[in-house]
């Protein structure tokens, strides 16, 4: 137990620390990010040297079961590829262009205008994609407004990890841990709905409170207003997205499962897609930057933690986490521990540990708060979801100076409070 249980350990304290210090490495003219890299190498120590039973590992993987990670991987990468295509034909910048544009030369209006589309979209698409498609165009508008992009970067961070809880496909932390506990799409609809809502409007008055003098600048310009160009492909793209979202919700009473669904809408959209591209005779260029744009980095990721997984529920890990979180209500000691653990070890791998952990006699409240934890802990510190380094990449790349102290403080200042509000919110609906 101590060997496994020390790969563990160090392997997560690796990963952390090419997280904040090394997050790329160059190989040749190739840039591979380092945090999987690092899980994939302790994964491989801990089947080479027998600390975990690669029979136990395989059965898992092969096994028709909702938590079988590849079904998860399927599913998210699936939903990826649906948003991607619509954000290769400029939906999105078009939404925030006119977000801009009702703004009227006032940044408050243009804040909560922008707030409040990141979120709609987030709930029907998922959050990684939103941060990756808006990010690029607040930094641009912010640019050419001459304003600081801060409260809008910030509003959209935390407005796309605070409203991702209201669907199970907004996050995949969420599609693991609902799947793997079985719940359907509308009873965690039902569930999630009360505790978004007020997550969401206490994030909000958290974030005007924090900006509120610098939304208080006029803006002096603006963006040049965008426009889809391919039309036909925008109504192929939206309206494959809106039929699957339909069909994951009403999957499990038609036998389906989320993962075939999310799948079938992929291959159906690239076959439409290629039809309106031979038709207008040019090359299926959407399509193509889909396939290179899908985060194939999740795959080797996803897996080798859950490799870890198997070797700490050998090792009973699982169920010594299990009792100790039962010795108070569940919403508030598995929302808490899952939202702290997130900034240690990342969202993703909280959520695969935190599975097995619920899988053993927790109920639906402790599953419910591991969710919100799992989300709302994006925004504490950049470790806390892999859309947090992402974001934070694209920041240093484009010379926006903030560090994981500035990060840390907008998380003490808008985390906590929407943490404690959507757990409250989750306790009244279990009273």
């Amino acid at each position: 137990m101590l060997a496994a249980l020390l790969v563990c350990i160090l392997t997560i304290a690796a990963m952390i620390l090419c997280i904040l210090f090394f997050p790329k490495l160059k190989l040749g003219k190739t840039e591979v990010s380092t945090y999987w890299l690092v899980t994939v190498i302790g994964a491989g120590i801990l089947l080479a040297f027998g600390l975990v039973d690669g029979r136990e590992v395989l059965g898992a993987l092969t096994a028709d079961t909702a938590v079988n990670p590849l079904k998860i991987l399927v599913l998210f990468l699936s939903m990826t590829v649906l948003s991607v295509f619509l954000d290769e034909l400029g939906f999105f910048r078009v939404l925030a262009g006119k977000a801009l544009k009702y703004a009227h030369g006032g940044q408050k209006k243009l804040f909560f205008a922008l707030y409040a589309l990141v979120a709609v979209l987030t709930v029907f698409t998922s959050n990684d994609i939103i941060i990756l498609s808006f990010t690029p165009f607040i930094l641009y508008f912010s640019k050419h407004a001459n304003i600081d992009p801060m409260p809008y970067l910030a509003a959209e961070f935390v407005a796309a990890n605070t409203w991702s809880m209201a669907l199970i496909i907004g996050n995949p932390t969420n599609i693991y841990l609902a799947e793997g506990y079985g719940l359907d799409f509308f009873t965690y609809l039902r569930l999630s709905a009360f505790p978004t809502v007020l997550a969401g409007m206490v994030a909000l008055s958290a974030l005007y409170f924090v900006y509120r003098k610098k939304l208080s600048m006029p803006i002096s310009g603006g963006a040049e207003e965008e426009h889809v160009a391919n039309k036909p492909l925008l109504a192929v793209g939206l309206v494959h997205l809106v039929v699957c979202t339909v069909l994951l919700a009403v999957g499990s009473y038609l036998g389906l499962e989320m993962w075939i669904v999310a799948l079938a809408a992929v291959g159906s959209l690239a076959v439409c897609a290629l039809t309106v591209s031979l038709f207008e005779r040019h090359k299926p260029k959407e399509l193509l930057d889909c396939v290179r744009r899908a985060p194939y980095a999740l795959i080797p990721f996803v897996l080798s933690m859950f490799v870890m997984i198997v070797a700490l529920e050998e090792q009973g890990v699982t169920e010594i986490i299990a009792e100790a979180l039962e010795q108070a209500p569940p919403v508030w000691t598995y929302g808490a521990a899952s939202f702290v653990s997130a900034n240690i070890i990342n969202n993703i791998p909280m959520s695969v540990l935190f599975s097995a952990v619920l899988g053993t006699s927790a109920g639906l409240p402790a599953l419910l708060a591991t969710v919100i934890g799992s989300n709302i802990g994006a925004f504490l510190t950049p470790i806390g979801a892999l859309a947090g380094i992402m974001w934070s990449s694209m920041l240093s790349r484009e010379g926006v100076r903030f560090g994981y102290g500035s990060f840390l403080k907008m998380g003490v200042t808008v985390a906590l409070p929407t943490l404690l509000a959507a757990l409250g919110a989750l306790a009244l609906e279990f009273l």
